[in-house]
């Protein structure tokens, strides 16, 4: 080889190890540099509600944790779905986050067949910030006082057996409670928790299976009976009501809950940084305690636990539409 061809050999290796060079720390100041401008956590329901009040928590220690501020951005809409569509368009920097509920993740992708989206293959699980039981409740001038008095009221009484929804997770969780206690109820739509509440006060439906929040107070004014509790474990907000396990129905174990996703392209540095952060949010003692608070159980489990969990919901919900031939409009 020629002096010349020796030094353009040279001077290519060291252009190649140079660009190899250049490209590693790129790669690390993805993470080394983020944030550098505001964080935008996207929610896919109005602001008071309960999705809306664990990120306007968690970003607010997650703001002083990477100093930049953090921005909660409500996308109502579709049970959630608004917002993912909004979220995944935004740039795949981790400057878009996404919280989210399990309605419009794992209820979502186990319903609707031409879902645009998937929470576990076109999402990225971060963590989860809470999850929290269901509660079954009953008018409380109803002469049953166990889930085993209301199974046995309600096969015996078939055509005064009813139920009061508004939304897929509340159906799934009843139809699952009907599957394993054989017992009959026809399902009847509400627009909102507190309406298959009032409804359930009223006279109008036999039962409902409702979140914490709006239950609670009534429960507490004596104007429904909390039955139990889905799941294997009491509720320290109702510490007098059982499980169903306890109940004697084990398999009734729905609980919703609420996460953090990235939106698909995002950095790996960068997804580690956050998943780093959020976890070191939620398990601030602070956060912990307002979590509790709300009558929820604080999350904080690694990006593959929470994905694995996800998974299984979905399965376990598949399998719930099938057995129960249950449809809904998309």
């Amino acid at each position: 080889m020629t002096r010349a061809g020796i030094r353009h050999a040279l001077l290519s290796a060291a252009l190649a190890l140079g660009l190899a060079a250049a490209a590693l720390p790129l790669r690390a100041q993805d993470a080394a540099n983020f944030p550098n401008r505001p964080i935008k956590l996207v929610v896919g329901f109005a602001a008071g509600g309960g999705n809306d009040l664990f990120a306007r928590l968690v970003g607010a220690k997650l703001e002083e944790i990477l100093g930049q501020p953090v921005i909660i951005e409500n996308k109502p809409g579709a049970g959630g779905r608004l917002a993912v569509g909004y979220a995944t368009s935004q740039p795949a920097d981790g400057h878009t986050l996404l919280v989210a509920a399990s309605g419009q993740m794992a209820i979502a992708a186990a319903i609707y067949p031409k879902l645009p989206y998937h929470p576990t293959r076109t999402l990225i699980p971060l963590t989860m910030i809470a999850n929290f039981p269901l509660i079954l409740s009953i008018s409380a001038d109803h002469p049953a006082k166990t889930v085993k008095d209301l199974v046995a009221w309600a096969k015996a009484n078939p055509d005064k057996s009813n139920y009061a929804s508004s939304s897929p997770a509340f159906i799934i969780a009843t139809e699952l409670f009907k599957l394993k206690t054989g017992m009959p109820a026809q399902m009847i739509p509400y627009k909102s928790s507190n309406e298959m509440l009032l409804s359930v006060v009223g006279g109008q439906t036999l039962l409902t299976i409702a979140d914490g929040p709006p239950t609670m107070p009534l429960v507490q004014g004596g104007k429904v009976r909390a039955l139990a509790v889905t799941g294997t474990e009491r509720s320290p907000e109702l510490p007098d009501v059982p499980s169903m396990a306890e109940a004697g129905f084990p398999e009734v174990d729905i609980k919703l809950w609420s996460g953090f996703f990235a939106t698909p392209g995002t950095p790996p540095a960068v997804l580690a940084k956050l998943e780093t952060e959020i976890r070191r949010a939620l398990a601030d003692a602070g956060v912990q305690q307002k979590l509790k608070a709300m009558a929820v159980s604080p999350g904080g489990n690694s990006s593959g636990d929470f994905r694995k969990m996800i998974d299984g919901d979905i399965e376990k919900y598949v399998e719930i539409v099938k057995a129960a031939n249950l449809q809904f409009p998309e």
